[in-house]
């Protein structure tokens, strides 16, 4: 966990740093300057706080904190870098005997510096996030003030160049990512007497290139081919993905704002694993780490394995600058395939974002493809009284709410499918924002390994987040709420259903000193197990902001 804090905080300083925002160009310096700092935004912090947290059920007991935490939040804007930092860092110091210290680091980092301007540039995120782990592996949405035996912390870093150029009429893009996913918390959970693996952690590597004429230029149509790489290794029972694929595609323009596109090509994708040790009576041995003992004389067993054709037809639809719709249908992993994409900008204080995505991947990689999607001018949701991100980014483009992208923290193998939307709106001086999605994994495991009893499970996410924010009298304030309900595929657990909401109010004391006062509460309930939670919190503090 350190080494992954550190690097972590590299990076936050790194695109947070004011030299990271670029020179603005041929035009004067100094008014370059002055346009630099409207655009760049950095505000470190340290609070001081005193929780009260009722648990009510499935005990009835309160437990008091002081909590003491510093973060930063920065937008960098300059002509050549971007960046988007939300971190924080908090210790929570129990006063019960039942109770136990913790601390916790949350946050996520975005960001992008060019090494030639608008050839190459060097991309880079993190992200550590706290979630709560059922009995199935699923991960739920719930705010936990101090320590808890089903906490699940999942930290994560990516790094990469991107390149765009030009030679003659053809644009070629190529970009490379490298990513390590970790996740620190319960090992395993016990189904029945058989043991359902939590994923440990995995590094994930991406390549991809492609060169393309513009529609009109030289050809009436726009031509294009590409290629692509993807591999990640999981260190649970040595599991591997990989997917590599060469396609040509063609943009055939219907009028100014329709086109068709369509493309084809092939494509090889494995999925292969090992098996534990077992002893005499073949059973799976679990190591002093409380994972499963990789035996690595085992052969290699394939787990999936598609080679062949690949195809795809839809429609790029720009009626205007502020919309776009991007839709495609075909065949890929030897079954039909659906994605997509659609933005709306109604106004300039409005967004709205839909994704639909499809693809074979492990949770490692999941985590840091999204990371990558990420704008770099988001801004995070967080519970007032734990920090937790709780939501969706904002604005949000693709799989990227939390609720979704963790909603099941199995070590194995899944196809994912799923629609996460999002829409933002500023009125006046608050912003409100809504955010929902659903997300279906489809879990591919190796036959005649200790991970079989988790083929052709499917586990589904829904869930909803909302939010507003603003100034009210001489303050602030926000009230943010969430909703995930998690079904396992395993029928005999039943469904978990998380919900919670939070408001807090900031109140100017003198000069950047301010007072806090928030309340929450959150549940958690699953309809067949004793999982229940119930509690409340509320939240007395200061906060300093430099």
């Amino acid at each position: 966990m350190k080494r992954i804090t550190n690097l972590a905080a590299i990076l936050a300083f790194a695109f947070a740093s004011p030299a990271a925002a670029q020179e603005m160009g041929d035009e004067d310096s100094s008014r370059g300057s002055a346009q630099q700092a409207d655009r760049t935004r950095i505000d470190p912090y340290i609070e001081a706080s005193q929780i009260f947290t009722w648990q009510f059920y499935p005990v009835d007991e309160l437990v008091t904190y002081t909590q003491l935490a510093a973060g930063v939040d920065a937008q960098i804007r300059g002509r050549n870098s971007g960046a988007a930092v939300a971190l924080r860092y908090e210790r929570n110091f129990a006063w019960n005997e039942n109770a136990r210290d913790n601390d916790t680091l949350t946050g996520i980092v975005r960001g992008y510096t060019a090494i030639v301007p608008r050839t190459l540039q060097i991309e880079a995120g993190a992200l550590a996030s706290r979630t709560r782990v059922d009995r199935a592996g699923g991960s739920v949405l719930a705010p936990i003030v101090g320590d808890d035996d089903n906490v699940s912390q999942t930290y994560a870093l990516y790094a990469g160049p991107t390149l765009t150029t030009r030679v003659d009429d053809v644009k070629i893009d190529a970009n490379y990512r490298i990513g390590y996913t970790r996740v620190e918390g319960p090992d395993f959970v016990t189904l029945g007497g058989n043991a359902v693996d939590v994923f440990d952690e995995s590094i994930s590597q991406s390549a991809m290139v492609r060169a393309a004429t513009s529609v009109g230029v030289p050809f009436p149509i726009g031509v294009g081919v590409g290629a692509g790489y993807y591999q990640e290794d999981i260190d649970n029972l040595d599991q591997r993905v990989r997917d590599a694929y060469v396609r040509g595609d063609l943009t055939v323009p219907v009028n100014p704002t329709l086109a068709i596109v369509a493309g084809a090509g092939l494509e090889n994708v494995e999925v292969s694993a090992r098996d534990a040790v077992r002893d005499v009576e073949g059973n799976p041995i679990i190591g002093p780490d409380g994972r499963f003992l990789v035996d690595s004389d085992s052969p290699r067993r394939i787990a999936y394995e598609a080679d062949g054709l690949i195809w795809d037809v839809g429609v790029i639809w720009r009626p205007s600058s502020r919309t776009e719709l991007q839709a495609s249908f075909g065949r890929r992993y030897d079954s039909d395939t659906y994605y997509g994409s659609f933005t709306w900008k109604p106004t300039s204080r409005s967004n709205l974002g839909i994704a639909v995505y499809d693809s074979i991947q492990g949770f490692g990689g999941t985590v840091t493809n999204a990371l990558s999607a990420l704008p770099t001018d988001f801004e995070v949701i967080r519970d007032p009284i734990t920090g937790d991100i709780t939501g969706c980014t904002s604005p949000t483009i693709g799989s990227n709410c939390l609720s979704g992208l963790l909603g099941s923290v199995r070590s194995s193998v899944f196809r994912g499918r799923g629609v996460a939307a999002s829409y933002t709106q500023q009125v006046g001086l608050m912003t409100a924002g809504i955010a929902a999605g659903y997300d279906n994994r489809k879990f591919i495991a190796a036959p005649e390994t200790v991970l079989a009893i988790a083929n052709d499970i499917v586990d589904e996410s829904y869930y909803i987040t909302t939010g507003v924010s603003g100034p009210i009298w001489s303050g602030s304030f926000s009230v943010n709420s969430f909703a995930n309900w998690f079904d396992s595929g395993i029928g005999d657990l039943g469904d978990t259903f998380s919900y919670g909401s939070a408001a807090t109010y900031q109140q100017s004391v003198w000069r950047n000193l301010s007072a806090r006062a928030a309340l929450s509460i959150y549940a958690v309930d699953n309809e067949i197990t004793d999982a229940d939670i119930r509690a409340a919190s509320a939240l007395l503090g200061l906060r300093y902001d430099f």
